[in-house]
């Protein structure tokens, strides 16, 4: 299964690539190792390998009053990344698996980039006879205002070697200069179902996605979580973080909204079943049961 129900909502997952991405104490620095060993076999084989952490990218659709809309785009096919080399010029079939998914890219209302990090916006744009366009035509893009002004290389200097050096450049800019982005700032209502909220930490306009649909509540966690021994250390972040402190704020407070609300939780990298509830364990949480979506 690769779709549930939520209220009045429909949510699909869709993969681009899953896999082992970084070890882990260079993915996160300051877990000890002896937690990896402690929680090995909770963790053991969807989100760890001997020391490698296994990860997902991947995106949401959900289908929500009569419109389609896609949660983070991937890493995208045929971007020059030179601080990456695994992602570098890539090709995979995530435009396929869309398919699978009963969406092609002229279907979809709203693409919503959660923060601006190079692996949540990839698919953005396709190559198309040499240049960048808007892979969802029909689409507006919603993107935080603080995002796109941070990572505007323009008022951002210092961007070469970075891992989003010419991310804005192929995956933002195209899609603005076609008149499809609308920034948004502090929170931002899509329907009835759904609302944007500002969690900042991991990056500066980081956002999450609150579902509130009837009696059913999920939280579009972006990267508030990479791996689900953060639930276990929540003062621990990856090394990608920008505000390490605000970080885990915003982990803290997001978590504990999902946890009191019985929220299914659906980070934006997390591999095997991808979705996960969670319960309050004294200072922090543990998982009290996983989505039914395929593994992979």
């Amino acid at each position: 299964m690769n779709d549930i129900k939520l209220g009045d909502v429909t949510v699909a997952r869709v993969e681009e690539m899953h896999g082992p991405i970084m070890p882990t104490g260079a993915f996160f620095p300051t877990i000890p190792a002896e937690s990896w060993e402690r929680h090995r076999a909770e963790l053991t084989p969807d989100h760890l390998g001997e020391d490698m952490v296994h990860t997902a990218m991947q995106s949401w659709v959900l289908r929500s009053g009569g419109r389609t809309i896609l949660i983070d785009t991937g890493i995208g096919n045929d971007k020059s990344r030179p601080a990456v080399e695994a992602w570098d010029h890539m090709n995979l079939d995530y435009l396929g698996n869309l398919a699978r998914a009963g969406v092609r890219p002229e279907d979809v209302d709203l693409v919503v980039n959660t923060h601006l990090h190079l692996d949540h916006i990839g698919w953005n744009t396709r190559l198309v006879n040499g240049e960048w366009v808007p892979t969802f035509p029909n689409a507006t893009y919603l993107m935080p205002r603080i995002e796109f002004d941070y990572w505007n290389p323009a008022n951002h200097p210092g961007l070469e070697g970075h891992v989003n050096q010419n991310a804005f450049e192929d995956s933002v800019a195209p899609v603005h200069a076609a008149g499809q982005v609308r920034l948004w700032e502090g929170s931002h209502v899509i329907d009835e179902n759904l609302r944007l909220e500002a969690a900042p930490g991991h990056t500066p306009g980081a956002s999450v996605l609150k579902l509130m649909s009837g009696s059913d509540r999920a939280l579009f966690a972006g990267d508030l979580i990479h791996t689900p021994l953060q639930l276990r250390e929540l003062g621990h972040n990856s090394c990608f973080c920008e505000d390490p402190a605000q970080a885990v704020r915003s982990r803290r407070e997001l978590l504990g909204w999902a946890a009191d609300s019985n929220a299914l939780i659906l980070p934006a990298h997390l591999s095997g079943h991808g979705a996960l509830e969670i319960s309050r364990a004294g200072d922090a949480f543990a998982i009290k049961d996983w989505a039914p979506f395929d593994r992979f």
